[in-house]
């Protein structure tokens, strides 16, 4: 894969957050003032039900939903308001958006400050957001608390185990993958991160403290766990869903005459 660092004066690198090298689009920042010098505050997964539940319009609940989850990820986003007053350009802040991941670079002059340039795999784009948040979390600890970011990394695959549908710990959510029909090679790079993220927080045979290359061959384990599990399925589906309808209910009708019968 083709890397090129990051540059202020380019508008094409690899991009900070999904490593692509594509094309960037770049956007200078302004600043309004608070109405009443209020503070911003805090929305949370709560607050979501609280206001999601007294809007009555679908279309409205859509939108509301989409700005919520914005919020909820914790990363940066674009959002277009009009009539702001009290705007102030910000010198030296800068946002790139990738034209192959969508996301948002934040740069201070010619450093790229969001997301941390730590040295780790960057992240699949499709993992869901609160593993998003833990992987970006472990990232950011990798040299400083190798432990701390394996023992992040283990919850990540839980949370993402979850997301699928399983319930359970976090053996038992692999178990049940298993049953389903596993690859024997995800089973094993699930339980790669399991094991050593419960022996980075519980005395064992595997010591982290100083092993920041162990710990970040993790962060390229969840992204092909992700890959394998999410990205894959979600890209098959929606060719398939391409495909005429009369090709799917021909495909469908082969299927069932070729299912063993009960007899």
């Amino acid at each position: 894969m083709r890397y090129e660092p990051p540059s202020l004066t380019k508008n094409s690198f690899s991009c900070p957050h999904c490593a692509a090298y594509a094309a960037q689009a770049w956007f200078l920042t302004y600043a309004a003032s608070m109405t009443g010098n209020a503070a911003p505050g805090s929305f949370g997964p709560d607050d979501l039900a609280a206001v999601e539940i007294t809007i009555k319009d679908e279309e409205a609940r859509k939108t509301f939903f989409s700005w919520s989850q914005k919020i909820l990820s914790r990363n940066v986003h674009l959002h277009k308001e009009e009539g702001l007053h009290g705007r102030h350009s910000i010198v030296n802040l800068h946002l790139t958006r990738c034209f192959a991941c969508e996301q948002i670079a934040v740069w201070i002059n010619d450093r790229v400050v969001w997301p941390a340039m730590h040295g780790a795999t960057p992240p699949n784009p499709d993992l869901p957001p609160d593993v998003l948040m833990d992987y970006q979390e472990a990232a950011a600890i990798l040299h400083s608390s190798p432990r701390g970011s394996a023992a992040l990394l283990r919850l990540a695959i839980e949370k993402l185990c979850a997301s699928l549908g399983e319930t359970g710990n976090i053996n038992s959510m692999i178990a049940s993958l298993v049953r389903k029909g596993l690859d024997q090679r995800i089973q094993q790079a699930l339980d790669v991160v399991r094991v050593i993220g419960n022996e980075a927080v519980h005395p064992g045979t595997i010591d982290l403290r100083d092993d920041s290359d162990t710990a970040g061959k993790l962060f390229t384990l969840v992204n092909i766990i992700c890959d394998a599990l999410i990205s894959q399925p979600r890209q098959i589906n929606q060719l398939y869903a391409s495909l005429p309808e009369d090709k799917r209910k021909g495909i469908e009708n082969r299927n069932l005459r070729a299912k063993p019968s009960d007899d």
